[in-house]
Order: C-alpha cells, then sequence, then structure tokens
C-alpha cells in the first residue's frame, strides 16, 4: 500500500527527524500533542496538527486517541518513533484493524521479540550462543533450584520476561537473596509492563555490551548498520554509546553481526531493529545473544 499521508506518533526530536525524512520523500505529515505541548518545535515540521485529549506522556500513550487522530486525518500510515508505543503490538494491531499501516515490524515479530523467553528460544533454534538460562518462565522454586545448579561463585540475574529499559532486573549472589529479589523484580515488572512473569540466567560479570543495528525490508532482504558500545552503564541503563566498538577485533565484530542477521533472518524481519549481545571481557570470540528490541533506535 502506498503511503501519501503519515502521522507521527511522537514529539520532540524524532518526531522532527521523521518529520523531515517523509517530508523528502514528498509525503504529508500529521503531528500530535497533548493539551500543554501546544507549543512544541516538532508541531512547526508537520503539515497538520491534532491536538490529543489529556496532558503528559499518557496522552501521546492514548492508542484509540492516536488512532483517531489518524482516521480524523485522513492518514495512510502511522510512525511510532521510538519508545513504548514503537514495541507494542496491541498498538500495530490497532493500526492494521484500522485500515493503516503500522511503520515498523509486524505483530508477529513484536509479540516474539517483546517476549525474552520467546527470543531466547530462537536463537537457540537457530544457533545462536546464548548464556545459560531458564527455557521458559520460573516460580521461586525454579529461581531457587537454578541458583543451586550454578557453580560456586557464580550469580544469576533475575529479569522481567517483557518490557526493558534496565527495569525488572535482579543481581542474585547468595541464596538469601533469592526470595527478596524474586519478589522486588516481579513487582517492578508488572508495574512497569503489565507483565510480571520472569526468568533467570547466569550472571556474565564483567562482560562487555554490544549492539547490533539491523534492516530489513520483510521480505528477506536485510543489512547490518554495524555495531554500538554499550558498556559503560549505570543501573543496566546506557550511560554512553559509541561506534565502532574500540574492543572487538574483525572477526568477532563479523561473527556478531553475522548471529544477529541470522534471527532477523528467521522472522524476515521489517523495519529497524536492534539485537543486543553480552561480549566476555577476555575474549571476545565468546559472545552470547541477550534480546532484542524491535524498533528504531
Amino acid at each position: 500500500m502506498a503511503i501519501r499521508k503519515l502521522l507521527i506518533a511522537n514529539r520532540g526530536e524524532i518526531a522532527i527527524r521523521v518529520a523531515r525524512a517523509a517530508q523528502e520523500m514528498n509525503l504529508s505529515t500529521v503531528a500530535i500533542h497533548s493539551q500543554d505541548d501546544a507549543a512544541s518545535l516538532h508541531l512547526q515540521r508537520c503539515d497538520v496538527v491534532q491536538e490529543l485529549p489529556g496532558i503528559g506522556a499518557a496522552a501521546y500513550l492514548d492508542i484509540e486517541a492516536v488512532v483517531s487522530a489518524a482516521l480524523t486525518s485522513e492518514c495512510d500510515a502511522i510512525h511510532p518513533g521510538y519508545g513504548f508505543l514503537a514495541e507494542s503490538a496491541a498498538f500495530a494491531r490497532r493500526c492494521g484493524d484500522a485500515g493503516l499501516t503500522f511503520v515498523g515490524p509486524t505483530v508477529e515479530t513484536l509479540e516474539l521479540f517483546g517476549d525474552k523467553v520467546r527470543a531466547r528460544d530462537l536463537a537457540d533454534r537457530v544457533g545462536v550462543p546464548l548464556i545459560a538460562g531458564s527455557s521458559q518462565p520460573v516460580d521461586l522454586a525454579g529461581a531457587q533450584e537454578f541458583f543451586e545448579a550454578l557453580p560456586e561463585g557464580q550469580a544469576m540475574l533475575i529479569k522481567a520476561v517483557a518490557g526493558g529499559g534496565g527495569r525488572g532486573m535482579r543481581i542474585v549472589r547468595s541464596s538469601v537473596e533469592i526470595e527478596e529479589s524474586y519478589a522486588r523484580c516481579r513487582s517492578e515488572a508488572g508495574a512497569a509492563f503489565g507483565v510480571d512473569t520472569v526468568f533467570v540466567e547466569r550472571l556474565l560479570p564483567h562482560a562487555r555490551h554490544i549492539e547490533i543495528q539491523v534492516l530489513g525490508d520483510g521480505r528477506g532482504s536485510l543489512a547490518h548498520l554495524g555495531e554500538r558500545e554499550c558498556s559503560l552503564q549505570r543501573r543496566h541503563q546506557k550511560v554512553v554509546e559509541w561506534a565502532p566498538s574500540p574492543a572487538l577485533d574483525t572477526a568477532a565484530r563479523e561473527a556478531i553481526a553475522q548471529a544477529a542477521l541470522r534471527l532477523a533472518s528467521e522472522v524476515d524481519y521489517r523495519s529497524l531493529g536492534t539485537f543486543e549481545f553480552l561480549v566476555a571481557a577476555n575474549d571476545s570470540s565468546d559472545f552470547a545473544f541477550i534480546e532484542a528490541n524491535p524498533r528504531l533506535q
């Protein structure tokens, strides 16, 4: 379906960048804003402006209001930018139901990579290295059993099945920490993402965090845009990213990129996505997939 008019379901710099790209493609653009964002700069970069009910971030996350604004403006498509709507399978499905093109991955891809356990299963199936971990969500007893099976002195990471951004994660170094960490992780995951299930992985200490950006057309053509070094973090949140990574040699760089492309190829990836890996600090050939963010980074 050809796109003639695009609603940008975001604000700030990302909305400005999307508007600029759309205008270079001769597409008409529609900006949205909450009631308290009426003077925002991104509104000046679009052809049409639609006000959303409500104030603050919540207004931009109102799926029905955003879709209504697109239909009222006679749009063909919605670009979510980045953020929660960009990874929302429910939002992508609602766009499709309304006859609007969702500029991003398919609903099926969003659902797959929105579940870290399913993403691990995919990696295992296509032969991409993984950190030792549970193959399904675990209860408290399952977390305790996994920790007890680790070699002496190793630690465990409890992680939310859904979501990201460093939330819903707890490091466990002692068996006496498991019960409280498990409860806190589930509580945080449920509050942040609406899904409180968790799984466990062996903690890989002192690892480098490497991300590969992948671009696909949804019909089998794929390319990667190189890697980003994201190891400098605070509370599991990246502080600085730089590219290319100063820690990878040519062989490791190519191996990790090919692993990302293998995962993307398996699902006929459409749009941009980020595939994340941990790399052993003392051996860049020793790497493992951890998760994928199916959106513009």
